[in-house]
C-alpha cells in the first residue's frame, strides 16, 4: 500500500492567486456579456449568470482567506 504524499504547500499561494485571477476574469466576462446581450437572453439565463457570479465572488473571498492562512502557516 502506498503512503500519501506529504503536504507540500510551497506553491499554494501561487495557485490560489491564479484561481482568483481566473475567477475575476470570468466574472468580468459574464458581466460584459450581460451588458451586451441583456435584451436577447431570457430572465432565467440572466438569473443563472447572476447566481454564478455570486458564487464566483464567494469563491474569491474563500481563496483570499486561504492565502491569509497560507501566510500565517509560512510564518510558523
Amino acid at each position: 500500500m502506498s503512503r500519501p504524499k506529504p503536504d507540500n504547500r510551497a506553491d499554494n499561494v501561487k495557485h490560489l492567486q491564479q484561481h482568483i485571477h481566473n475567477s475575476i476574469e470570468n466574472y468580468n466576462e459574464a458581466e460584459d456579456y450581460l451588458a451586451e446581450h441583456a435584451d436577447e437572453i431570457t430572465a432565467d439565463e440572466k438569473s443563472d449568470i447572476h447566481a454564478k457570479n455570486h458564487r464566483r465572488l464567494e469563491s474569491i473571498k474563500g481563496f483570499r482567506e486561504e492565502i491569509k492562512d497560507e501566510a500565517s502557516h509560512a510564518r510558523e
